[in-house]
């Protein structure tokens, strides 16, 4: 229907950009759309008039090839979407995994590179389940290791605790019972 760019975007890392893009439709059949960057406020609009002076039998041919072709475009959204899914969940696994360096153990760390791996080649199947499938098992490896991370830290930090509260412990009479002792703080200079 018609073609505009959205020019003046700074270069930023995937995922960054922010575009806002409106559609509206008035009760004449023109269709405005506008796109506004919010990082840079830089904003694109064009509107679409119903010029194109196609007959009635062709805007009803064109509905009958959209119902049509209902289901082909149902599939392809869903493999569109499942390769999009795939390729952020190996871009995150593969930046976190960076960003972890030597804290994931060695074993761990292949399962995640050789699951990412198969992602990436499944992104060139047709079958939206198989990308699925190999995309789930990329988060589930990436889940494990998480997990084990949270769980050592937590260990860690649990080990940190008790070793404090075992030197307390070790201070405590032989017989289990705290002593009490009344003390009064003087000021060692004064009482010279």
């Amino acid at each position: 229907l018609g073609k505009f760019q959205l020019t003046g975007i700074p270069p930023a890392p995937r995922g960054v950009p922010q575009v806002e893009v409106g559609f509206d439709i008035d009760a004449n059949g023109i269709v405005n759309v506008t796109a506004k960057d919010l990082g840079t406020g830089k904003e694109q609009k064009i509107e679409i008039k119903s010029g194109s002076g196609l007959a009635d039998e062709e805007v009803e041919r064109m509905v009958k090839d959209a119902e049509a072709h209902a289901d082909d475009d149902r599939r392809q959204r869903d493999l569109v979407e499942a390769r999009n899914e795939a390729e952020n969940a190996a871009y995150q696994a593969d930046k976190q995994l960076e960003e972890l360096g030597d804290s994931v153990d060695e074993s761990a760390k292949e399962n995640i590179q050789a699951a990412i791996v198969d992602v990436r080649g499944s992104l060139e199947s047709e079958d939206a389940g198989e990308i699925r499938a190999k995309t789930e098992a990329l988060q589930t490896a990436f889940h494990q290791v998480s997990e084990q991370m949270y769980a050592a830290a937590q260990a860690q930090a649990a080990d940190g605790a008790s070793a404090g509260n075992g030197a307390a412990a070790d201070d405590s009479s032989p017989e289990g019972e705290e002593e009490v002792v009344d003390a009064e703080v003087v000021d060692g200079e004064e009482s010279r």
